[in-house]
């Protein structure tokens, strides 16, 4: 089992910057693949970045060369360093992890969702 908490979220002006952080516990082996997920208002949930535990990571081609997803393995704790925020990347912001428990299975967990709201 895996719990997810973020934190980082808040009010900033287009092209400021903010860091998301997903901190993970339970009773697990590891963390598999990470990764940041957001919806908005009236809109489908996307993937925005995503990291797997080789360090293998994908963005949406919205925030290419804005967003930088990385993992602190020792702390189990995935982040988003946001850069040059827009408007359109206001969101709720979820991680989401895989984590191999100690029973032997496999969980999938969301975090509660930290808001991001990026103003003209």
């Amino acid at each position: 089992q895996v719990q997810l908490v973020e934190s980082g979220g808040g009010l900033v002006q287009a092209g400021g910057s903010l860091r998301l952080s997903c901190a993970a516990s339970g009773s697990f082996f590891s963390i598999n693949d990470m990764g940041w997920y957001r919806q908005a208002p009236g809109k489908q949930r996307e993937l925005v970045a995503g990291i797997t535990s080789g360090s293998n990571r994908n963005y949406v081609n919205s925030v290419k060369g804005r967003f930088t997803i990385s993992r602190d393995n020792a702390k189990n704790t995935c982040y988003l360093q946001m850069n040059k925020l827009e408007p359109e990347d206001t969101a709720v912001y979820y991680c989401n992890a895989e984590a191999y428990g100690k029973d032997y299975r496999y969980y999938r967990s969301w975090g509660q969702g930290t808001q991001v709201t990026v103003s003209s």
